[in-house]
């Protein structure tokens, strides 16, 4: 698992991470992941899945809408990329 290493943090800093670790129940460390991952990973982010989920309950299409869009489709294989 990957591993961080933070240079030059304030004392302040240090210590208001550890006040704040002990009033959750947790080390000083679990409590940065935990920063961490709510700074990067908030839970009212929009998530790809459920967006595409919702777009097609909107749009409301019937089997046969379904069909029609599979039968049109372009059937012919991708071709691979060259970078010559």
């Amino acid at each position: 698992m990957p591993a961080v290493t933070i240079r030059n943090l304030s004392e302040e800093t240090h210590r208001a991470l550890r006040v704040r670790a002990a009033h959750h129940g947790r080390s000083t460390e679990a409590e940065i992941r935990d920063i961490l991952e709510a700074a990067v990973r908030p839970d009212e982010r929009v998530k790809l899945g459920s967006l595409l989920a919702a777009m097609g309950r909107d749009a409301d299409l019937s089997n046969s809408d379904v069909d029609s869009l599979r039968q049109n489709r372009d059937q012919t294989p991708a071709e691979p990329m060259t970078f010559e």
